[in-house]
């Protein structure tokens, strides 16, 4: 291999080529010394260049390609010629396997040191460089280093291992040594493929031939099997004691929960099991504790709508209610509502089902209705706790929602949750609930209605023509047709889906006078009519659209997730004196 050498040290070529001054080096150098960081790294955080520029430069001055391998399918095959605790460590990925020379993706290919390592566990191939992002890198690594064949071998060495699925013989597992335990070594390739690629629930089902594992990454299930489907008994077995469930009982669900520490991330697991044909099905929500809460500006509402939401919940009492279906990220919106009111003056409390993120100063009551201790009963000792702002983990039931809206009118701060479509309906579903309209008039502040939808991947997205069936929904909805689309057709950087990462989809009504008027006079068309054609509201499917047609997110994606909403409700105009619904009656 020829080692590609710089003619003078990086920071004097910089220098001689005007790209950064004297000064700034020496700035940089003074701070190297004390973090002890690499010199380009210290220069890029100093913002006195790019990334981008210091890695053009390298490749310039080392006559090396520098690639963007986002856009690049990587063989799998290849890249695990070079191991990855290996490829982690020097910050190196092999790109391309061309038999006896390889093509070796680089951070940082000056470094002669890293080379002299690599080499080695290459030989006899002959390591070509290329100069490549760090971020595209450790995308790279967490895509191509799956725990799939982990996975697959720790399964086959369980089944053999269990000839006979026996409760004998799968208790007798329990007293082997956890780190030298197959299923331990199992599950731990399990959370740490799930921890790899971000997913947010692990769902284990057992079926007539295979074992399927599925995961839930960007809110779309992904799906792998083992054919080892003798083994479920053994993983549910364990898992039940790691959650402190009661092993012997098959026939009914249990729930529980646990933590466990995977690549330095503090993971707290909800798990959940419920016989079905072929044994117990598992499904385990996965909570990283060690992220950190999100911040109100963290959520994703947009600026507008989030000041105008801060000016609300610093009201010293009124409801707040976040509405939407499950895994549309209410409680994350709750929690950074939570986490901007946590301060010295003030005491809160929360009532939930279960308790999410264990939060310093916030006084947490976990729901349990097997021994009465339901979200009514928790709020009433509550009102008596002497609390500013309470938080009610969900209204299910009129006695909890008429104790949460009686609680904001005596000077509390309620935040809740509700599952409605939208902000408009959920004044509706109180009402519905058994709540007097009096009294959701008075108590009621806002509603924050929200949706998660998926991002399209920054490196693959293309223009889009939309179909047919896509055409026939933007001509029902009335909008511009003439707009532009985006779709991801996939690349190394988002998996091959298109996608990356999610984003939230935000409607904020508050509750104006003219509106809580019409909620006491149960006029529920004008209070309807009143909301869609309020100056500031803009509807879930609006915003969706708007997304779309900025490039963020897909048509597709819009339709999926707002299929059953109006993006511009059909409401007629405001008419002068509204009917009630005991009028019209």
């Amino acid at each position: 291999m020829q080692k590609p050498k710089l003619k003078m040290r990086l920071g004097d070529l910089l220098v001689h080529e005007h790209i950064i001054t004297e000064a700034q080096l020496e700035q940089a150098l003074a701070r190297q010394k004390s973090s002890g960081r690499k010199l380009g790294a210290t220069l890029i955080e100093m913002q006195f260049l790019s990334e981008q520029q210091l890695l053009q430069f390298l490749a310039q001055q080392l006559q090396v390609p520098f690639l963007d391998i986002a856009q690049r399918k990587i063989d799998p095959k290849a890249a695990q010629l070079l191991a990855e605790v290996h490829a982690r460590r020097f910050r190196a990925l092999v790109i391309e396997d061309m038999g006896d020379s390889v093509l070796l993706g680089m951070n940082d290919p000056a470094d002669l040191a890293i080379l002299d390592q690599i080499a080695p566990l290459l030989a006899p191939r002959e390591i070509k460089i290329a100069v490549v992002r760090e971020s595209q890198l450790l995308d790279a690594f967490d895509s191509l280093y799956r725990r799939t064949k982990d996975i697959e071998n720790f399964a086959t060495q369980l089944k053999q291992e269990h000839s006979s699925d026996t409760e004998d013989a799968l208790l007798a597992e329990e007293n082997r040594e956890e780190t030298d335990n197959t299923i331990a070594k199992l599950l731990r390739s399990i959370f740490e493929d799930a921890v790899q690629v971000k997913a947010s629930d692990i769902h284990i089902e057992p079926d007539e031939k295979v074992l399927r594992i599925r995961q839930r990454v960007d809110g779309i299930l992904q799906e792998s099997t083992l054919n080892e489907v003798s083994i479920a008994a053994a993983l549910v077995l364990r898992l039940k004691l790691m959650a402190s469930l009661d092993i012997s009982e098959k026939r009914l669900p249990q729930d529980g929960r646990f933590q466990i520490t995977v690549k330095q991330h503090k993971i707290d697991i909800r798990m959940s099991t419920m016989p079905v044909q072929y044994g117990e099905s598992v499904v385990m929500r996965l909570l990283d504790q060690s992220a950190g809460l999100l911040k109100m500006e963290d959520t994703g509402i947009p600026g507008p709508m989030l000041a105008r939401l801060r000016r609300i919940v610093q009201s010293p009492h009124g409801m707040i209610l976040v509405t939407g279906p499950t895994g549309s990220g209410k409680t994350t919106t709750l929690y950074g509502v939570l986490s901007e009111l946590n301060k010295a003056g003030s005491k809160i409390i929360t009532v939930e089902d279960p308790v999410e993120y264990r939060l310093p100063r916030i006084n947490q009551v976990q729901v349990n209705h097997k021994i009465g201790l339901t979200f009514s009963n928790v709020l009433r000792t509550t009102l008596r706790q002497d609390p500013d702002i309470i938080m009610v983990g969900e209204m299910r039931d009129q006695e909890t929602a008429e104790m949460g809206l009686r609680g904001a009118l005596t000077g509390h701060l309620v935040l809740s949750t509700l599952h409605t479509n939208d902000a408009v309906s959920s004044t509706l579903r109180l009402i519905d609930m058994g709540a007097a309209p009096y009294l959701v008039a008075s108590a009621l502040r806002a509603i924050i209605a929200q949706r998660l939808v998926r991002r399209l991947c920054d490196y693959c997205k293309q223009p889009h023509q939309p179909d047919e069936l896509e055409q026939n929904w933007l001509r029902h909805h009335k909008t511009n047709e003439q707009a532009r689309y985006w779709q991801g057709v996939g690349c190394q950087s988002c998996n091959h889906t298109g996608y990356k990462g999610r984003l939230g989809v935000f409607e904020l009504l508050v509750i104006t006078k003219p509106l809580a008027d019409a909620l006491r006079r149960s006029d529920i068309e004008g209070f309807s009519n009143l909301a869609y054609h309020s100056d500031d509201f803009v509807s879930l499917g609006k915003m969706a659209l708007d997304y779309a047609q900025q490039g963020v997110t897909t048509l597709e994606e819009v339709i999926r997730v707002s299929e059953y909403l109006e993006t511009e409700p059909e409401v007629p105009p405001l008419a002068d004196t509204p009917l009630s619904l005991e009028e019209e009656s």
